[in-house]
């Protein structure tokens, strides 16, 4: 009988109490924890699929995405252990990628985690007691830092990194907000808190350095670098029938649960220690930024939407969403009471997804809740446009044959009451809530004409083009002429006791209707100043034929056929280009697939390289091995033969030296078999090592390949799109021309439009066009990005071939150091005792010059204090000269400016002179007289200040001429004050240049002495080394002599080329402080003491090696 397999189909439900419970994979794909599984659910096709817990997992905990949505932490509690498990979601099905199970520090349960921006490192947070933050290098399973998050041991409820910084972290909990920053191998905190911080439930990152915080008090907190900027409370409101707020009508119940038994997380705490406040105040249990700004939960039942305000660092609450009343549950009257415990943005944020404490999930499409707004509509005269306005301050309108919005205009400070359109379609006017008038044309406001002091609520315009009418908040109605006036050029007519809600003309243009909120409808005639009634230019004829002569008629044909060419001309373009394309797009791909055959080639050959040359490596080492064991075998025979020799002579002494070679031999063998052992453990993991990276290495070229073809699928479904679009706007573009040519036997002034609206067309295709070469770049980029993969795989091959090298390098260091130290150990074991004795002699003759030499450097350093205070007084000095010259460049504005006024005054009396004189002309008509004088009055009269202002100039040049001789005053005295200073400088300097000089001198002649020393202490070892190898011990005194001889001429040559090296130094020194005194020089009122320069630079060096030597 065969095994029964049960497959796990579809699953209801929710773990509410999992931290982070809710993520969106993609656009249409969330992922949720039910069960003891984790559900991938596609919210359009409605299939799931299943990522299964650990076994004998005791229930998930907590959850994280990584931010490219690859991988997928699960902490859960396996038989009372802690442990994280890590899934690839690329792959299919999903497959563990790494299990963190060994931790070097206490732990109970790990309750938040959180990715890095590049998905490299984990942050973990334990509960209390332990309550360790942890930040891990997952892929190793290394961890970086462990510290302890809080002493109390309060909850903590979220732990995040900073999207821009993987070196930024937050925490959240009971009384906690902390920012750290890893460096050196721990987390440091760099925000301090003052007084008590409030209950932090959650909080998100709004920006690189904005963090977003809510409290269990119904509070938000903004902190910008560890610094509150913004505080706001969020109030409790009821839902009421007369203000339609954003209920989710719209949205979906995904699932239903019923609570669990497992223990409670931190958001059950969290809900159950602040219960007593929740009729009081609203929780923020949840957080999720986007774009915008940010959506927060607040208390049950309840999301708020912030938005931005712009050039200002605060939100502003945009919109308010309800959870709906669900009347199948068991509690109707509660079912909208549910706590928001999670929220989620899809990646393109047109979806919102919220789970509850109640076990539901629900989804929000964000671009629905913006229907409610819209105020007015209103069609263009040929029906082809639609434009609409709303509340939001944005003016849209719409093409209905492509289904697309062509042009806006927002306009967030203003709420729009009503729009219309003129007969030509071109300008779009507009009334709204800040009481003007605005004219609209191609996505730009043309002219805003004020409404003094009352609010438009409705507006239209004559079919003519020459009337617009507009209703006010006070009920009255407003006649203009358009062009539009810029002053208060309008009839105003008594009508309604309300707002005027709407307001329409005639056909003909003959009546004008108007309705208002007072329940009254009012019907106007209109007539002109003569008091006739208004004549249209194009009165709605009756037959279907239209004279027209047969000129125009030609012309249009003409034009017709041009465009008809110019639509031809197009296609065949378009058609070339694409034929371009897919012969450039062919040749790239064949290509990129040669290049990655001849790639996989040359690691194939690459690899046989490296296996010949393991194996050559394999031969040598045995071959090595060999020799060692054939020199052993001779040296050997040459011991034994030199024991038969001595064996006549000393056979005592035989006896001990062949126990010697016998144990001799013995650690020889140990050694020998030692060194086997490890050369072949260490092959053994060399070849482990290089054949884990190889694996690696082709799998990644097999996801590269795979992505080609992925690259090149979608290249060919995007053409297809792109054809059928074509072909689909052709066979538009023929019925619209089709209909064209009808409208042009109604009317010839309709041809005019047509145009008007061919060369939007055009001007469409034209953006299109713009779009498809936007596309191929954006293919071209993802080729850069496939040639930097395969550099750095070419990299890290390279990387290997290095490895290998280096290897091979210390493999035969090692051997060659373990040949040296063996004879070394030999020949020091014999000199021990002597050099032992030696050594304790010199070590007692260096301490007191060591002594010597650490009281110099106390002197050295209090010498570079003294420089680095004279350092500091100079820069004050050239501080205060530098705010002297401010105050003179001051001084000479202010009198530009004096100089300019007065040459106005001239100009202004020169002008009123000629003014007067073309007065005198008149004097014989009095009525011009008069009117020139008058204007005359009003020119100049109206500046009499300016007249004011030049009898005061001969004042404020006695002021000014006083302060001067002032400031002339402070700056002789501060230039000597200068010359001083600078005078007690150069004195100081010299002096310390002299005892640098002594200084130096003293370290010299100290090296030189230890110098000696060492020289001797190399003669006693070399000496030493003579006398065992020579039978004489009187040699090593004639040598020790004759190699201090020896040393003494090197030490002198040594001393020669260290003063070479002193007199450099000091030349270096003496050419930076010339330097420094020509900078002062250039700057202005400085000058050098007394005139007297430096000596040259020349003489100064002579002199100080006579000095020297």
């Amino acid at each position: 009988m065969s095994t029964v397999v049960a497959q796990s189909l579809h699953v209801f439900g929710l773990r509410s109490h999992v931290t982070n419970n809710i993520f969106f994979f993609d656009e249409q794909i969330v992922i949720f924890p039910s069960g003891n599984h984790c559900v991938k659910y596609n919210l359009d096709q409605k299939w799931q699929k299943f990522i299964a817990g650990s076994d004998k997992s005791q229930g998930m905990l907590a959850l994280s995405i990584s931010p490219n949505r690859r991988y997928l932490a699960i902490s859960e509690t396996v038989q009372d252990k802690p442990i994280i498990t890590i899934y690839e979601l690329s792959s299919i099905p999903c497959r563990k990628r790494k299990v963190l199970n060994n931790f070097e520090f206490q732990v109970q349960k790990f309750t938040s985690m959180a990715f890095s921006p590049d998905s490299k490192y984990l942050l973990t947070q334990t509960s209390p007691p332990e309550s360790n933050l942890v930040y891990w290098l997952w892929e190793k399973q290394k961890v970086m830092a462990v510290i302890k998050a809080d002493i109390q041991n309060n909850p903590i409820y979220q732990v995040s990194i900073n999207p821009q910084d993987n070196t930024q972290v937050c925490i959240t909990g009971n009384g906690i907000f902390k920012i750290l920053r890893f460096a050196e191998g721990t987390l440091k905190q760099t925000n301090f808190q003052r007084g008590e911080s409030p209950n932090c439930l959650a909080h998100s990152w709004v920006s690189e350095d904005r963090i977003i915080v809510g409290t269990d008090t119904g509070k938000l907190f903004l902190f910008e670098s560890g610094d509150q900027r913004w505080e706001t409370n969020i109030m409790v409101k009821e839902p009421t029938s007369s203000r339609s707020l954003d209920i989710i009508h719209e949205s979906e119940s995904l699932v239903e649960f019923p609570p669990p038994s497992s223990p409670a997380s931190s958001i059950e705490q969290m809900s159950t220690t602040t219960y007593t406040q929740q009729v009081v105040l609203p929780q923020v249990f949840a957080i999720a930024a986007y774009s915008k700004g940010f959506a927060c939960s607040a208390g049950p039942g309840r999301v708020l939407l912030f938005e931005k305000v712009e050039e200002k660092d605060f939100y502003r609450e945009s919109r308010e969403i309800r959870i709906p009343v669900d009347p199948q549950s068991n509690d109707p009257s509660q079912s909208d009471k549910q706590d928001v415990l999670c929220l989620c943005f899809s990646p393109s944020e047109e979806t919102l997804v919220a789970s509850t404490s109640k076990n539901q999930l629900y989804s929000i499409t964000m671009s629905l809740t913006e229907i409610s707004k819209i105020r007015s509509l209103v069609w263009n005269t040929d029906d082809s446009k639609l434009i609409s306005a709303g509340t939001d301050g944005a003016v849209y309108e719409w093409n209905l044959s492509t289904g697309k919005r062509e042009t806006e205009c927002v306009l967030k400070v203003c709420s729009y009451n009503s729009v219309t359109i003129s007969p030509d379609g071109k300008v779009i006017f507009a009334v709204g809530s800040d009481q003007t008038l605005k004219e609209i044309a191609d996505s730009l406001i043309l002219r805003e004409i004020p409404a003094f002091d009352v609010v438009y609520t409705a507006i239209t315009i004559s079919h003519s083009g020459r009337m617009i009418f507009v209703g006010t908040s006070v009920g009255t109605i407003r006649a203009m002429k358009y062009p539009l006036p810029l002053q208060r050029e309008f009839n105003e007519y008594q009508a309604h006791a309300g707002p005027v809600t709407k307001i329409l003309l005639t056909f003909d243009d003959q009546f004008l209707l108007t309705v208002s909120e007072d329940g009254c409808l009012f019907t106007w005639k209109v007539f002109d100043k003569e008091g006739r009634g208004i004549k249209r230019e194009r009165e709605v004829g009756f037959a279907e034929e239209v004279l027209v002569t047969k000129t125009d008629m030609e012309e249009k044909a003409q034009i017709m056929l041009e465009l008809k060419t110019r639509v031809e001309e197009l296609k065949m373009e378009n058609e070339y280009q694409l034929r371009l394309k897919d012969m450039n797009y062919s040749e790239k791909i064949k290509e990129l697939t040669d290049k990655f055959i001849q790639e996989m080639e040359s690691l194939k050959t690459k690899n046989q390289v490296l296996k010949t040359e393991k194996e050559k490596q394999d031969i040598s080492h045995r071959e090595h091995l060999e020799d060692l064991i054939e020199r052993q075998s001779r040296e050997l025979q040459d011991l034994e033969c030199c024991n038969n020799q001595k064996l006549l002579l000393e056979y005592e002494k035989y006896q001990e030296l062949q126990l010697k070679s016998q144990r001799m031999q013995e650690e020889y063998e140990k050694q020998l078999r030692d060194n086997d052992e490890t050369k072949s453990q260490a092959l053994e993991e060399l070849t482990e090592f290089y054949e884990a990276k190889l694996q690696e290495k082709t799998g990644l070229l097999e996801e590269a390949q795979e992505d080609v073809r992925q690259q090149l699928r979608e290249f060919e479904e995007t053409k297809k799109q792109i054809e059928e679009d074509e072909d689909r706007e052709i066979q538009d573009i023929k019925t619209k021309y089709e209909r064209k040519l009808r409208d042009e036997k109604e009317s010839n002034l309709r041809l005019k439009g047509e145009t008007g609206i061919m060369r939007k067309k055009f001007s469409s295709l034209q953006k299109e066009i713009e779009e498809r070469t936007n596309d191929i770049e954006l293919l071209k980029t993802e080729q850069v990005k496939l040639q930097g993969v395969i550099r750095s795989l070419e990299k890290d091959i390279q990387g290997l071939k290095r490895e290998i090298q280096e290897r091979d390098e210390t493999i035969q260091d090692k051997e060659k150091r373990i040949y040296d130290l063996k004879k070394k150990n030999q020949e020091l074991e014999k000199f021990k005792f002597v050099l032992d004795y030696k050594i304790k002699e010199l070590k007692k003759q260096i301490e007191p010059r060591e002594n010597e030499i650490k009281v110099m450097k106390e002197q050295i350093q209090e010498m570079e204090d003294e420089l680095e205070r004279f350092h500091k007084q100079n820069t004050q000095l050239e501080l205060n000269i530098t705010e002297l010259l401010q105050k003179l460049r001051a001084t000479d504005q202010e009198m530009r400016k004096e100089q300019q006024k007065e040459r106005d005054l001239e100009a202004l009396v020169r002008r009123f002179k000629t003014d007067l004189h073309n007065c005198v002309s008149y004097i014989q008509e009095p009525r011009q007289l008069k009117e020139k004088i008058r204007a005359l009055f009003e020119k100049y009269v109206q500046r009499a200040d300016m007249v004011e202002i030049a009898g005061l100039n001969s004042d404020l040049q006695q002021e000014y001429a006083r302060q001067r001789e002032h400031l002339e005053r402070n700056l002789a005295t501060l230039k000597k004050k200068v010359v001083k200073e600078g005078e007690l400088h150069r004195a100081d300097y010299v002096r310390i240049m002299q005892e640098n000089v002594s200084l130096i001198k003293e370290i010299n002649e100290l090296r030189r002495e230890l110098k000696l020393t060492r020289s001797q202490i190399y003669d006693l070892e070399s000496a030493l080394k003579v006398s065992k190898k020579t039978r004489a011990q009187e040699a090593p005194e004639s040598v020790l002599t004759k190699d201090v001889v020896g040393t003494s001429s090197t030490m002198r040559l040594n001393e020669q080329e260290e003063t070479g090296r002193i007199i450099e130094m000091q030349r270096l020194e003496i050419r930076r402080l010339r330097d420094q005194i020509q900078e002062q020089e250039q700057v202005p009122g400085f000058h050098t003491i007394a005139g007297v320069r430096l000596p040259s630079l020349v003489d100064s060096d002579v002199d100080f090696e006579v000095h020297t030597k």
